[in-house]
């Protein structure tokens, strides 16, 4: 029995020091694989500012002194951007983080521009397709112009208002979800899910105890942190993360690694969770017993974590080993949704889930479906429910554009009668 009254169970093969393995894949591997994707970013970068430069900056109304500063941002940027990705491994402060700020702006911004130009030649292309078939019905010297102008000053507007919504605390998103032969007891029983906050250069300890408190507001029967509250290592960000000692329910709070845990050194931070007061569930389950009524609450390590260790492979079967069989509520905690097949097999009733951001802006929530079979909210897989988690930080630029950050309160209800 743990400190909050739960039955923790491990994998039936596990032993205690399974998990905890200190043998993760080379550093050298690591290292190369690393290099081997800057040396990538970095390059498909450059191309990609040359195409924007190459079909913007002829068009503009500006003067030959503009073009070349608008030339020079673009050179700029093809450094600020993987500037902005690595600023976290500077150890002099502020300046990693005025980097980081400075770098993942940039990038916001430029992912905006990219699109816009790319939606601006599509529609040039269909623009000039009607100028030859009906000569002279269109002024395309004037659209070409006014298009190049505009094209800049929406990625601007756009990347002003996803930093709001990014920056902004997140909003609570209440969810019910019916569940067949659901015990009299848990009727109402709420969980509260948080995920994807990216503790990191641009998420500090006052984001974090603005979600502490909102989530605490909610007095939830249970508290689900699903991966990814890091972006760095411990010695780095374990004063921003402190606020989570704070998280109170009446069953307690569970968390389980995201992939990002593993880029910041997934073992100490385990260390770091269960010294905060959080129950991290590494591919192992406990009975939670509410009023009478018990349920299964399950969590498995990242999907890609065997990757990185494979002691640490996500094994859904092996974290519900050993739970009985009359209890029917059984509950996962799994990063990413596509562990929902797993857990569909294994016998689970609900997979909460994050990974997605729901894309956290235009046009990336269309490339997360073909990583991933559920990009947001509630959905059903063969008589497994599953709620993926929009995030309720961000990661990378502080930009949130149709997909707004969400702190989740899950309440399960009877199913409606067939």
């Amino acid at each position: 029995m743990n400190r909050l009254g739960c039955q923790r169970v491990a994998a039936a093969d596990e032993s205690p020091p399974l998990l905890r393995s200190r043998r993760p894949l080379p550093a050298l591997i690591l290292s190369m694989r690393r290099s081997s994707f800057f040396f990538r970013f970095i390059l498909i970068g450059i191309l990609l500012h040359i195409y924007v430069g190459l079909r913007l900056l002829p068009d503009m109304p500006i003067d030959t002194t503009g073009r070349w500063l608008s030339a020079l941002w673009l050179v700029l940027s093809i450094f600020l951007i993987p500037l902005g990705m690595m600023a976290r491994s500077i150890k002099r402060q502020p300046l990693g983080d005025r980097l980081a700020w400075v770098g993942l702006l940039a990038m916001g911004f430029f992912s905006s521009l990219l699109v816009l130009t790319f939606v601006r030649d599509l529609a040039l292309a269909s623009l000039l397709t009607v100028d030859a078939i009906w000569p002279n019905t269109i002024a395309i010297g004037h659209w070409r112009t006014g298009s190049a102008a505009a094209v800049p000053l929406l990625a601007l507007l756009s990347t002003l208002v996803g930093l709001f919504n990014a920056r902004r605390r997140a909003r609570v998103v209440t969810i019910e979800v019916p569940i067949d032969d659901l015990p009299e007891a848990l009727d109402g029983f709420t969980i509260v899910q948080i995920s994807d906050i990216h503790v990191g250069p641009t998420i500090k300890g006052r984001y974090v105890d603005a979600i502490v408190d909102a989530v605490n507001r909610l007095k939830p029967d249970l508290i689900a942190v699903t991966g990814d509250v890091v972006d760095g290592s411990v010695s780095q960000l374990t004063r921003h993360t402190q606020p989570l000692s704070r998280l109170s329910a009446r069953h307690g709070a569970f968390l389980v690694t995201g992939n990002h845990e593993y880029y910041a050194g997934a073992n100490a931070w385990i260390d770091e969770f269960r010294r905060l007061g959080l129950n991290v569930l590494l591919n192992e389950h406990v009975i939670v017993d509410h009023d009478g009524a018990r349920a299964v609450i399950a969590g498995v390590t990242d999907y890609s974590a065997g990757h990185h260790d494979p002691l640490h492979r996500s094994d859904p079967v092996a974290a519900l080993a050993g739970a009985p069989g009359d209890v029917l509520i059984k509950v996962l905690l799994a990063h990413q949704p596509r562990s929902a097949e797993a857990a569909a097999a294994a016998g689970f009733t609900l997979q909460l889930s994050g990974h997605t951001h729901g894309g956290q802006f235009f046009p990336w929530n269309f490339f997360v479906r073909l990583q991933q079979p559920f990009t947001a909210g509630l959905a059903r897989l063969n008589g497994l429910w599953v709620y993926t988690s929009r995030g309720t930080g961000y990661w990378g630029p502080p930009k949130r554009l149709g997909a707004p950050s969400e702190i989740t309160r899950l309440r399960l209800v009877p199913g409606e009668p067939e």
